[in-house]
């Protein structure tokens, strides 16, 4: 918390934009080092196959579809205010069509990466590949570390990572209050960043005991509810007009019309079908 403060405190181009590129590069190359020394170690082609054999039928299994739906919200925050924040401080100039597909590139190369690490090296000690859940990182995969060749420095360096992407990802939920706070009551930054880490830190404290029931409402309520409103207000309220212009900001080739009924009719639609079935599911991600 302190040090994601000390980042906001220093604004974006001088907080945030610096620390990002420090931390994501770093972030990738920990994750590629990684998956290499565990691809040499003995057991690790399980995790390989388990990730890289395709079950053809499982693609006719609609909850395959909802779940990394539901991934998708989670891993992109396309429900969370960070991104239209981040989105604000673009520049004119700026290729917004372009930005998007990087994101989600990275974003997918990202958890990719992931995969080659955690669940090879799960096959390495010896690990049900199947099992999942916010105990896998926390608590499962500290004993399949420790039953590895150099599983302390391997454990190190993969928490390293997390603590990283943790980083970044409270970065981004804190901006949109702080901006908030900043426009809206005219606080000055290290103030509202400082009210708002500790504000953050007291419900941490006070939610430890239903950290698991909040997620699971995040998850299946709150992710594609924002979303679903979102894409609302984005396409049917704004209007094609704005809609276009907004994303075809600093673009060289421009979007089409057919942008807006894939907006309309696939993405808002799709959301509200993951609402409604991550309730009934009790989770989409």
């Amino acid at each position: 918390m302190l040090v994601t403060a000390v980042i906001m405190a220093y604004g974006i181009s001088g907080g945030i934009e610096k620390a990002n590129k420090i931390m994501m590069p770093m972030l990738f190359i920990l994750f590629v080092g990684l998956g290499i020394y565990i691809f040499t170690l003995p057991g690790s082609e399980h995790g390989y196959r388990y990730i890289f054999t395709l079950d053809p039928k499982g693609l006719f299994d609609p909850r395959l579809w909802i779940y990394a739906f539901g991934q998708a919200f989670f891993s992109l925050s396309i429900a969370g205010n960070g991104t239209v924040i981040y989105g604000s401080y673009l520049s004119e100039e700026e290729d917004v069509v372009s930005s998007a597909r990087n994101v989600a590139f990275f974003d997918t190369l990202a958890a990719l990466l992931a995969a080659l690490v955690i669940i090879p090296g799960m096959a390495v000690g010896g690990a049900e590949l199947s099992s999942g859940g916010p105990g896998l990182m926390f608590i499962y995969l500290l004993n399949v570390f420790n039953g590895m060749p150099g599983g302390w420095c391997v454990e190190m360096v993969f928490y390293v990572c997390v603590l990283l992407a943790g980083l970044s990802s409270l970065v981004n939920l804190y901006e949109a209050p702080v901006e908030m706070m900043q426009e809206r009551f005219g606080f000055r930054r290290k103030i509202a960043v400082a009210v708002i880490a500790m504000l953050g830190g007291i419900i941490s404290l006070m939610i430890q005991g239903i950290v698991s029931e909040w997620m699971d409402a995040v998850s299946i309520y709150i992710c594609p509810l924002g979303a679903m409103l979102a894409a609302i207000m984005f396409f049917w309220v704004a209007g094609k007009d704005f809609a276009l212009t907004a994303v075809n900001k600093g673009t060289k080739k421009p979007i089409g019309s057919w942008f807006m009924p894939l907006g309309k009719y696939v993405l808002v639609p799709a959301a509200l079908l993951a609402l409604v079935a991550g309730a009934l599911l009790g989770g989409i991600g």
